[in-house]
């Protein structure tokens, strides 16, 4: 594996420590991929923060960085952790709970890691543009990175990532290398869709069908309002991740890869995946139960746009039924500046920052049935959190919060 002068004095330990071990890891990954050579990363997004899922192991593992000196050389920021760091105590959420999580977004941020703490960097101004290659960890971003911006990443580890962080540095393979981001499938949606909650359906079918396959969508129709669009392609992608392992697919006429030159990812003879019909998607996502006791929007994290339109939506109308949207607290900052935080806690909505419903320890608040529109937290819930879940479009999930009980 060919190495830089830096990426050889970083390795040897000439500047410390920390850069030597996170070298040592970045080659050994290297060499289980038969990279040929290292890339360099302009940003780098941080997993394994919440407590829910690293436990004491985990900031066993962080307080062992921090004890090396680590800091990080490129902008880095923090996936969700497991708590709202300013509301956690209002939510129900215990204190040893917020003991620990809050411990871990101390290490990370004494490394350098900024406390974003969010799935969608994107939406607070981290945005590499087409062919920029960066360590991003969580599957929504890897996917909108790579397919809607054009950028280069695999799916990092909390580790991995950690360490590109550290060295400004990842080794080139998979996403990161042209060949291997050719179009595996091709992808035709017959079906018409009216909602942009509706294309996480649209992911959940393809990513079932494809696995860590790439597909290009050749007759996909996206809305035509921007905020709609980026609404549709982020979950479309977050759900494609979700039940397959897709990181990277084409849109025809609008992603840009697919935009520059087409014959380098599009070939002729490609398998042909038919989307029909949603409704298979909608029998799967929506378990069996009568009981509400929360209807949660924001999976991945919704952007200022979205919850003005959320709260457009529901207008003077209260709801019965408690109603969660998660965001980044960036991004909730700006809602409350415009006055949109104080008209959705006057509808008893509550707008929640630095988590979301799949990371944090919802068990712990008695939550067992839960309405999403989110068919990437429709997919998770279930499995990590032995939640009910039922499927809904944004307005649909509004709606039931609204009246109490499932309006579907």
């Amino acid at each position: 594996m060919h190495l830089s002068a830096i990426e050889k004095s970083l390795l040897e330990g000439e500047t410390g420590t920390a850069a030597k071990k996170a070298m040592e890891i970045l080659v050994a990954l290297g060499k289980i991929f038969h990279a040929q050579d290292m890339v360099e990363v302009s940003s780098a997004q941080i997993a394994g923060v919440s407590y829910q899922n690293i436990g004491d192991p985990g900031i066993e593992f962080l307080t062992h960085w921090v004890e090396l000196d680590a800091a990080v050389r490129i902008p880095a920021f923090m996936n969700p952790a497991g708590i709202d760091r300013n509301q956690w105590k209002q939510m129900g959420f215990s204190e040893s709970f917020a003991v620990k999580q809050l411990e871990i977004i101390s290490l990370l941020q004494k490394m350098g890691i900024a406390p974003t703490l969010s799935c969608t960097p994107y939406h607070l101004g981290h945005t590499p543009t087409i062919h920029e290659h960066v360590a991003w960890s969580e599957s929504s971003a890897v996917s909108y990175a790579n397919s809607v911006l054009g950028a280069r990443t695999n799916r990092e580890g909390g580790p991995s990532a950690l360490a590109a962080a550290i060295t400004g540095r990842t080794p080139r393979f998979g996403l990161h290398l042209q060949e291997n981001r050719r179009a595996t499938h091709r992808i035709d949606v017959k079906c018409k869709l009216t909602h942009a909650s509706e294309f996480g359906l649209i992911g959940y079918l393809v990513g079932k069908a494809v696995g860590n396959g790439i597909p290009y969508f050749c007759t996909l129709t996206l809305p035509e309002g921007e905020i709609d669009r980026t609404s549709a392609l982020k979950t479309l992608g977050a759900a494609m991740a979700a039940s397959g392992a897709v990181a990277l697919y084409h849109v025809h006429d609008f992603t840009p890869e697919l935009l520059e030159a087409p014959d380098a990812v599009i070939s002729s003879d490609l398998p042909v995946v038919a989307i029909d019909s949603i409704e298979q998607a909608i029998a799967s996502l929506r378990q069996q139960g009568t009981q509400l006791d929360l209807v949660a929007l924001g999976c991945p994290h919704s952007s200022i746009e979205q919850i003005r339109e959320i709260a457009e939506f529901i207008g003077d109308r209260t709801c019965k039924a408690k109603l969660w949207i998660t965001t980044s607290a960036a991004v909730r900052t700006i809602a409350a500046s415009s006055g949109l935080i104080d008209q959705l806690n006057h509808a008893g909505v509550n707008v929640i920052a630095d988590t979301c419903m799949v990371v944090a320890p919802l068990q712990s608040l008695d939550i067992k049935y839960v309405g999403v529109d989110s068919a990437k937290a429709a997919c998770y819930l279930p499995s990590h959190q032995g939640m009910t879940t039922y499927w809904g479009t944004t307005e649909q999930c509004i709606e039931s919060a609204i009246e109490g009980q499932w309006k579907f």
